[in-house]
């Protein structure tokens, strides 16, 4: 039974294989530079995340771009992290972003602002990414704050939170998942997919479980754009985690053909993902490639894989610890 009104947990729970992608917001207060990005993702994705901040690196605000989503139509996740703000400023974003009809977010603990561009800045993480989703819950089904006040009108949220299934220590990545669906988490957004026997791995420990019926994962993928941009991204951004035989494979191609390569292993990652028990859905994380996205689930065949495996599945929630 959908409970937010979000189209997002609509498509999930119809039983369809999701397709959610990232919009970078803009070093720009020009509202046309986020309809442009959102334009060529609408026609092919279900929802529109707003990264927060994301490497401690500051753009226009989720919340704003989450506000311009919503005016035009779109379906957006706002991303939501702790690093910045305390829990009063907090519960008021998801207020404010309830009251703009933004009905998915995704919650993160966020990385250091040691990893930013302003690394002098004070960090804040008076919340986790767990309290966060407690915290929403806590407004969503019981109609309070966190200081016991009263709400008015409860925000009806789609929660989401993010899991790394790539980066050690591996045994504990599924007790990491499990204690974020115990919070309240509805559905899962993982780090950039490299590795699919790893995924594989770990999927396998979640069906062992039965976490894959209590939430829906969606699987993080992303075109890289050259071998160097690759060596980059594994260097300097928490979490991303490209084995040495991606790194290769890019490297055996010459620089004007990499480009295509990396759009055309991001396509061979999506067709092995969507065949993995358990997986609801791929989040495209394409940096700065926005025009890529259609173009990947289009040579995917994702839109022929949805017409053709639709499947009716409810999700159970855990129950609410005492």
């Amino acid at each position: 039974r959908v409970k937010s009104g979000s189209r997002l947990e609509r498509v999930l729970r119809s039983g369809r294989f999701a397709v959610t992608a990232e919009l970078n917001p803009p070093d720009s207060a020009d509202p046309q530079a986020v309809y442009d990005r959102a334009l060529v993702l609408a026609e092919v994705c279900d929802a529109i995340n707003s990264t927060d901040a994301s490497g401690a690196n500051v753009h226009m605000s989720s919340v704003a771009v989450c506000a311009l989503l919503t005016r035009a139509g779109y379906e957006p996740v706002m991303q939501i992290s702790c690093r910045d703000k305390n829990r009063i400023a907090i519960q008021g974003d998801l207020l404010g972003a309830a009251a703009m009809g933004v009905r998915n977010i995704l919650c993160l603990t966020g990385d250091s602002v040691g990893v930013g561009d302003q690394p002098q800045a004070k960090p804040v993480f008076d919340l986790d990414s767990v309290n966060l989703l407690r915290t929403a819950r806590t407004l969503r089904d019981r109609g309070i704050f966190l200081s016991g006040r009263s709400l008015d009108t409860a925000p009806q949220l789609f929660r989401g939170a993010a899991s790394n299934p790539f980066a050690p220590p591996y045994d504990f990545r599924p007790l990491r998942l499990a204690k974020k669906v115990q919070a309240g988490a509805d559905f899962i957004q993982t780090q950039y997919c490299f590795d699919v026997p790893r995924l594989k791995q770990f999927m396998v420990t979640v069906r062992e479980a039965g976490l894959h019926t209590h939430v829906f994962i969606l699987v993080g993928v992303g075109p890289l754009q050259s071998v160097r941009a690759a060596e980059w991204m594994r260097t300097h951004v928490p979490g991303v985690m490209i084995p040495d035989d991606v790194i290769n494979r890019l490297r055996n191609v010459p620089p004007k053909k990499q480009r295509d390569e990396g759009k055309r292993l991001c396509v061979e990652i999506i067709q092995q993902v969507r065949e993995i028990s358990g997986v609801s859905g791929v989040h495209i994380m394409a940096y700065r490639q926005e025009e890529l996205v259609a173009e990947i689930i289009n040579d995917s065949g994702l839109l022929s894989y949805r017409r053709n495996h639709h499947r009716a599945r409810r999700v159970q929630k855990l129950p609410e610890p005492d």
